[in-house]
């Protein structure tokens, strides 16, 4: 059973319209794509209604019948806008570091919905006097902006200090950790872009 998160961001892809506008297109019912596919036809109706999500080897059986690759289920139309709203409920807060005691800090993405991402969004809390997260450094950019409380960069070993209101932008290829020293929690919007 899959969650209301999971159905949502697999339903963006409208994996069912996709194979009935295949299925149309080369004049065949259900019935013989179901011979063709081996799946019955009460299912790949309910598939193309979207009240089933196919696992990756039945859609790989429909994407055989009709010479396409899984990628064609996933694409997004060139044309169509990239919008994606994703709400409090459904984001997932992740530790820093999975199997830790204690996280550095817990992150939210706000943008998982989009594929091809021109950046990453991330709401960021950091408990009170945790400890620095582990160092990390990536390519591209990082911007942070501290919505609430006090938070320490540490970039190439030199320390910024940042309030609530501040921002900072960097070079994400530099060795970077977060920390928070401070007796209340911080919490901060970080976007990164390749």
């Amino acid at each position: 059973m899959l969650s209301e998160t999971l159905t949502a961001g697999l339903g963006q892809y409208a994996i069912g319209a996709k194979i009935r506008a295949l299925r149309q297109g080369k004049k065949l019912g259900l019935v013989q794509l179901g011979e063709h596919t081996g799946l019955s036809p009460a299912m790949l109706s309910k598939i193309e209604r979207g009240q089933l999500i196919p696992t990756l080897p039945t859609l790989l059986r429909i994407a055989l019948v009709f010479g396409v690759g899984l990628d064609h289920f996933f694409a997004e139309p060139p044309d169509r806008p990239k919008v994606a709203v994703v709400r409090k409920s459904e984001r997932l807060r992740l530790p820093d570091r999975p199997g830790e005691d204690v996280a550095s800090y817990f992150f939210e993405s706000l943008d998982f919905p989009v594929t091809d991402r021109k950046l990453q969004a991330f709401f960021a809390e950091f408990p009170a006097r945790s400890k620095e997260s582990k160092s990390h450094k990536h390519n591209g950019a990082e911007l942070v902006y501290v919505l609430k409380g006090r938070l320490t960069l540490s970039i190439s070993g030199s320390d910024f200090v940042l309030d609530e209101g501040d921002a900072i932008y960097f070079d994400s290829a530099a060795p970077h950790s977060y920390r928070c020293d401070e007796r209340t929690s911080c919490s901060a919007i970080v976007v990164t872009a390749p």
